[in-house]
Order: C-alpha cells, then structure tokens, then sequence
C-alpha cells in the first residue's frame, strides 16, 4: 500500500487538502493528515478537521509522498524549521513532494526548486524565481509536483496518484467521479435555468 503524508497548518486552504486526501483514499492509498500540534486544525474557511497524527509523531521515512496544501497556512508550514527539514528529505530521498497554489513557497524555503519546472497561485510565483515558471495546471518535474489553486486540486490529487504508480486507479476515479464528463463538456452544459 502507498502512503502519503499531507500536512495541515492553521488556515490550510481545505478543498485542496481534502480534495488529496478523499481522492488518494478512494484510491487505496494510506493519507495521513499531520497536524503541526494538537489534533483539530481549522482552514482558512472555518472548517474544523481532525488530524491523523502529528508531526511529534512522525516517522517520515515510511511515506512514499509528502503534500502540501495551499491558503495561509502555507506561511506557517514555511516558517516551520521542522517542516521545511522534512520536505528536503522527502525530496532528497527521490520521493514525490507536491504543492499547490501558495505552497510552493515551502518548496522555495527548502532550497529544492531551483531549475525545476514548476506552477503555484499566481501571487507567490516570484518566490520561485529560481525556477522555470509554468502556467499549466500541474507541473511533474523529477520529484516535484506542483499545481495552482482550489480549482486545480482534482487534476493535482490524480496527478498525484499517477506519479505514485496507481495510473488505473486515477482514470477508474476520473471516470467514477465524473471529472472525466466534467472536463469534456461543453460550457453550455455547466448550467441549465428556465428560460
């Protein structure tokens, strides 16, 4: 079984980490949600979530990916000496370190970017001026994921699983989970009022 280690600071941006995490369990895979303390995180909409374990807890070494979700709470995963170790290892080690929207920043902060192709919230992209700047919605460059925003987080969390090796697993999903007949529609179908 693949596992994965998602970390959730105080104002986490919730539709990509629990995007991540709803995906990757549907998948099969172990996501451990890792609060920095406590147990109970709140994202950056309010929304109250219970970690899996914390970060005093950890033993990185037996997760095969880390992920980071985006919001504020990228500012503290950033700030977080122990975090920013712990994403350099992940890296080091060749295992997959994924980011989206502002949390690319923590990638910066552990020096790991740099000549890598890599996307992030448009807001936060001249923090990685190290590297070579994507506008796509996910960006796989070596060991690095990285992608854009809340909007992004189903293509991240399937590139995710991709990456992992789970290749049938992520189309099985996009076809059961209709991203599939999402993405192919036509914009006239997004919406249908009485006229």
């Amino acid at each position: 079984m693949k596992t994965v280690l998602l970390f959730l600071a105080e104002g986490f941006e919730e539709i990509e980490a629990l995007t991540v995490v709803d995906i990757l369990r549907r998948a099969g895979v172990q996501c451990d949600m890792c609060s920095l303390k406590g147990t109970y995180v709140t994202g950056s909409h309010g929304i109250e979530v219970k970690s899996d374990i914390c970060l005093d807890d950890i033993d990185q070494r037996g997760y095969d990916a880390v992920v980071l979700p985006g919001g504020p709470g990228a500012e503290v995963l950033k700030n977080n000496v122990r975090v920013v170790q712990l994403v350099k290892d992940f890296y080091m080690s060749g295992r997959i370190t994924a980011a989206i929207c502002a949390a690319p920043i923590v990638l910066a902060e552990a020096g790991i970017v740099n000549g890598h192709n890599v996307t992030s919230y448009p807001s936060v992209k001249n923090v990685l001026d190290n590297s070579v700047y994507k506008e796509d919605l996910v960006v796989l460059h070596n060991n690095i994921l990285t992608s854009r925003g809340p909007a992004t987080a189903f293509p991240f969390a399937y590139a995710l699983l991709e990456a992992l090796g789970l290749e049938k697993e992520a189309e099985e999903l996009k076809e059961g989970m209709l991203y599939n007949f999402a993405t192919s529609c036509n914009r006239e179908y997004y919406f249908c009022k009485n006229t």
